[in-house]
C-alpha cells in the first residue's frame, strides 16, 4: 500500500518531503491515521526548533478526523 510505504520513508526521514506527507494525507485509509500522527509528533518532540508548518500540519490533520 503507498500510504505504508510513503509513512515508513516519513518516519525515516529527519526532514520528511512536503510531496510525500501531502500524498500521504490524499490517500490514508481512515485506521492509519492515528499512527501517521504519531510519526509526525515524534518529529515535532525530537525537533528542538519544530516548523510551524509542520505543526500545522498535524494541527490539520487531527482536525480532519471524524468526531467520535
Amino acid at each position: 500500500m503507498l500510504s505504508q510505504v510513503l509513512m515508513d520513508h516519513v518516519r525515516e526521514d529527519p526532514y520528511p518531503s512536503v510531496t510525500q506527507m501531502t500524498l500521504i494525507e490524499e490517500s490514508i485509509p481512515l485506521d492509519m491515521v492515528d499512527e501517521y500522527l504519531d510519526i509526525l509528533l515524534e518529529k515535532v518532540v525530537h525537533d528542538r526548533f519544530p516548523s510551524v508548518p509542520m505543526m500545522r500540519r498535524i494541527q490539520r490533520v487531527a482536525e480532519s478526523l471524524p468526531n467520535v
